[in-house]
């Protein structure tokens, strides 16, 4: 288990700090994450990585010269915010624009994806590129469906090198493209892992059994065979990735032999022994293999083979030079030092004044009251709830919803709270109310409750009560506001199957003349209704579908939590 620890809900910020303060020549911290402590010159593609914490040494310990120019860092197995993954890139670019790395999850995908497009906004060229090289998590005409897992670390590798020569932001994401597209990988677990402040691990394995085809969040492995020895799962690796080797490959290769966090490396060694053998026999050439731990997933048990078949270039890139706290490689010049430049992000730049934040008057005091009442109630019931999250979190998935949703109703509720004091206005304090929940929450479940509280909130007036039509065009903007960021239709197995139902009873209830709190609390109970109905169907999308029938039988947690929370604002 995760033993030293202060406060769990602090366990990333507690981390960063002294990550930093133990490798201060490499890097330095930022809101959000860590940057190059030495600032790059001008013009350099700013490469970012970026993910949960709980990875170590991905993905901050790979920040420095010849590899990463800042990594985003978000909490334990949860996607960083947009507003995290913003500040970072703001405080690593220097003017050749921004390249988001990180594996295909929904809420890296979402997250870094809008804080791309703020930068773009705000004339940074920004792109992302979402590594895929997880052969169990779907079928190879399927692979864009793929998780990023160890293969990673490739990608990073080769890209940041592309970088560091110079390349032009569309050739640095052409060699990520092109390293991704060469990359296979494949993994197994042994025993689960166990978060900060739990006792009891995420799964578990049964003795003389392994998982095959585990994810690096705590999620567990598609399937179980028998455990039987170190040259029987070096056969098992080397044939499940040689199987989709590349059409167009040659005979060198990068691999990597990784420790999930666990597993000694003694171990590694004696099962690397067998696994070049075999990739010898195959015919690969192993160019500066690596053997050890450079993809975690906390104090997980296991181990994944991941093989780069590589060409000319890419082999070039992937023996560059690197100088970070947890690789180096080869020898650098020693780097230049380049004074901060003033951010070309408005956001970071000293400013006027805020503009004055609408006031509540009239009834729309009591609308602006009723908003911070929801708020409570529903950061009583979530940390009430947080342990009944987490453990249908983690049947299908990392075992993080609790935990993440409790941070963002403690950031939510303070943020309303303040801006209830200033009396402002329903609109302004839910809107405050929402980027504080997606800012401190992060993932997708984060950013998806800011967009709601923010949108439902644009539609109340600030001057007297809502009437029926505001109230249900607030509710239906609130679930056109996640639809549109999260693309979940009805029947995902996510929180639109608790979300769609619930809007549809509020606004008929309405429309048919009841008062607002009854129709509320008839379409709370609907939503409940719907939210345990979610255990019958299988996860289309999301982290949870790679392990769709595991998930069969339990409700999807995100649907659970936003029926929870309906329910005790009903109530309240």
């Amino acid at each position: 288990m995760t033993r030293l620890f202060n406060d769990p809900a602090r366990f990333t910020d507690d981390m960063v700090a002294g990550f930093a303060a133990a490798h201060p020549a490499h890097v330095r911290a930022v809101p959000g994450g860590v940057v190059r402590a030495v600032r790059p010159r001008a013009g350099k593609v700013a490469v970012i990585t970026g993910g949960g914490s709980g990875h170590y040494p991905a993905f901050c310990g790979v920040v420095g010269p010849g590899f990463a120019d800042g990594s985003v860092i978000g909490n334990v197995f949860t996607s960083p915010s947009a507003d995290r993954a913003h500040s970072v890139a703001v405080a690593a670019e220097t003017g050749g624009g921004v390249l988001f790395l990180f594996g295909n999850y929904a809420g890296d995908v979402m997250n870094f994806g809008l804080a791309a497009q703020r930068l773009e906004s705000e004339g940074i060229p920004a792109r992302c590129f979402a590594v895929t090289d997880d052969i169990a998590s779907a079928p190879a005409e399927d692979a864009a469906r793929r998780r990023g897992i160890a293969g990673g670390f490739t990608v990073f590798k080769t890209a940041s090198a592309a970088a560091e020569e110079g390349a032009p932001l569309d050739e640095v994401v052409r060699v990520a493209d092109r390293t991704n597209a060469r990359t296979r990988t494949l993994g197994v677990a042994f025993a689960g892992c166990t978060l900060p402040g739990q006792r009891r691990p995420l799964f578990t394995v049964p003795d003389g059994k392994l998982g095959l085809g585990l994810g690096i969040h705590g999620e567990p492995g598609v399937s179980e065979t028998e455990l039987t020895g170190a040259d029987d799962l070096a056969r098992t690796l080397v044939d499940g990735v040689l199987a989709e080797r590349p059409a167009d490959a040659g005979t060198r290769a990068a691999v990597i032999l990784n420790g999930l966090g666990a597993t000694k490396y003694e171990e590694l060694y004696v099962l690397w022994g067998r696994i070049a053998a075999l990739l010898a026999d195959a015919g690969l050439d192993l160019v500066r293999p690596e053997v050890g731990e450079l993809v975690t997933s906390l104090d997980m048990a296991g181990c994944s083979l991941t093989v780069t078949w590589l060409d000319d270039e890419l082999e070039r890139l992937w023996l560059a030079p690197t100088d970070t706290p947890a690789h180096r490689r080869g020898s650098l010049a020693p780097p230049e030092t380049h004074p901060a430049a003033e951010p070309r992000s408005p956001g970071l730049r000293a400013s006027a004044a805020p503009a004055p934040v609408p006031a509540a008057t009239g009834h729309g005091v009591r609308t602006s009251d009723a908003a911070v009442r929801a708020l409570r109630a529903a950061h009583t019931v979530l940390h009430e709830q947080e342990e009944t999250l987490g453990r249908l979190d983690a049947v299908a998935g990392d075992g993080d919803h609790g935990r993440g949703m409790c941070k963002g109703v403690d950031a939510a509720l303070a943020a309303a709270e303040r801006a209830h004091a200033e009396g402002a206005a329903p609109a302004p304090l839910l809107a405050a109310a929402g980027d504080a929940w997606a800012a401190e929450a992060g993932g997708t479940s984060g950013a998806l409750w800011g967009a709601a509280l923010r949108a439902f909130g644009a539609r109340l007036p600030a001057d007297r009560a809502a009437g029926a039509d505001e109230l249900a065009a607030a509710a239906e903007a609130a679930l056109s506001a996640v639809t549109s960021l999260g693309k979940a239709e009805p029947g995902d197995k996510t929180l639109i199957d608790a979300l769609h139902p619930f809007v549809t009873a509020f606004t008929g209830h309405l429309g048919s003349g009841a008062p607002p709190a009854p129709a509320f609390a008839e379409a709370a109970a609907r939503a409940r209704s719907a939210a345990d109905a979610t255990a019958g169907l299988r996860p289309r999308i999301g982290r949870a579908r790679p392990l769709a029938e595991r998930s069969i039988g339990s409700p999807d947690p995100g649907a659970i939590s936003l029926a929870m929370v309906l329910c005790a604002v009903a109530d309240a």
